[in-house]
């Protein structure tokens, strides 16, 4: 596989296998596949998460546990401007 990065990670690249931190190109680009999969991951845990917690906020809607969102906005305000004071 023949890969084109521009001049400016081709000198970064060849910049971290000259100072040893990696022994081959290979092994910088390897790497940072590794790093991009492991981001990938890392936000897909952080979606099924968010997806679990609006799960559970539509679970209690339908069971009729809520508030009044001005009520809620109202108290919020008021705790708020507590603490300034």
């Amino acid at each position: 596989m023949n890969v084109s990065v521009g001049q400016e990670f081709e000198e970064y690249v060849r910049g971290k296998v000259e100072s040893g931190d990696y022994a081959s190109v290979s092994e910088v680009v390897r790497d940072g596949l590794r790093l991009m999969r492991e981001k990938e991951q890392l936000f897909e845990a952080r979606l099924q998460s968010i997806r679990g917690e609006i799960q559970k906020g539509i679970d209690q809607l339908e069971r009729g546990e809520s508030r009044d969102g001005e009520i809620v906005m109202a108290e919020l305000r008021a705790k708020l401007l507590s603490r300034l004071s």
